[in-house]
């Protein structure tokens, strides 16, 4: 329910392997730090989830230049060789293949996949836009002044996807909207926590610029191999705004019923439990991201579920 900035790892030499555009963006999901499309979900909407989330895992794989090597996602969407490297050029063909979901016959089989969900939900262009635009804005803004500033790109960077899933789920409402909003954006907070190493070496920092001076921080300090004291009181200082985040949007959780409901704490769950493995890693997140296990996973769905946290 969030942004899919910052994972590969095994499913990226999965898609470098079979060299198979759609099925190697798929395989990513289980590398997320939440639910995708779990099994306990009724088909259609396992089906439609994921025809969301490879959208989303798409037009983030060009916008970070994390296409499989060989260009064939630039072939499908009829980008010439000498401008597969470009990747405002592949964003502007990725947009103009999504237009032909809504009308005509796109290109790419991602898209493709994703025409039946349109249909079915009626879904609009709008957040498929929105995440367009938000990686359009990673091309060229590559720093963020203010806490608001960051609020701005997470509503074109991860709230859609949340916005969608309630589309998809039938479930929308504007109450439903505003808490998932607060969800997706302290979700999308946590990726960039998890990927301050990551994303500096892309050269973009997703902590406000009005923070880090308030911290004493430089930008030469998320170089280091490990956090200095200013650096943990930081991200410490940022978990803490995304968890209030999530506690404010965990109300959604208890406004549904059924599958959709566990479905829901999973995403407040996979957020809850990042944050406490950063905690746990005293707030060091320069090693590499620190992950939650599945125990403590599920211990945060229970608590999401009754209603705590």
């Amino acid at each position: 329910m969030t942004g899919t900035a910052g994972t590969t790892g095994a499913a990226g030499t999965l898609r470098a392997r079979t060299g198979d555009p759609a099925h190697g963006t798929l395989a990513k999901a289980a590398d997320e730090n939440f639910p995708v499309a779990p099994f306990f979900l009724p088909r259609a909407w396992r089906h439609d989830l994921m025809a969301v989330y490879g959208f989303a895992r798409l037009v983030d794989d060009i916008g970070d230049g994390d296409l499989a090597p060989g260009g064939a996602d630039a072939r499908i969407l009829g980008v010439d060789a000498d401008l597969a490297g470009d990747r405002s050029v592949l964003l502007d063909a990725f947009e103009a293949d999504l237009r032909r979901v809504f009308a005509g016959t796109p290109r790419h089989p991602l898209l493709r996949r994703l025409q039946p969900t349109v249909r079915r939900c009626s879904l609009t262009p709008e957040p498929f836009l929105g995440l367009i635009a938000a990686n359009r804005q990673d091309q060229l803004v590559r720093r963020y002044e203010t806490h608001d500033d960051l609020l701005a790109y997470c509503e074109l960077s991860a709230n859609p996807v949340g916005r969608l899933v309630l589309a998809v789920t039938g479930t929308t409402t504007p109450e439903r909207v505003r808490l998932s909003d607060a969800i997706c954006t302290a979700l999308q907070i946590v990726e960039h926590l998890q990927d301050v190493a990551e994303d500096l070496g892309r050269d973009r920092i997703y902590l406000p610029a009005e923070d880090l001076k308030r911290f004493h921080v430089r930008e030469a300090d998320l170089a280091a191999d490990s956090a200095s004291a200013s650096v943990r009181a930081l991200i410490a200082y940022e978990a803490q705004r995304a968890r209030e985040l999530l506690n404010e949007g965990a109300p959604l959780v208890g406004s549904v019923n059924g599958r959709l409901k566990l479905l829901l704490a999973g995403f407040v769950a996979g957020g809850r439990a990042a944050i406490r493995a950063i905690a746990a890693a005293e707030y060091d997140v320069l090693p590499g991201p620190p992950k939650p296990g599945k125990i403590r996973l599920l211990h945060e769905v229970g608590v999401t579920l009754r209603g705590e946290g």
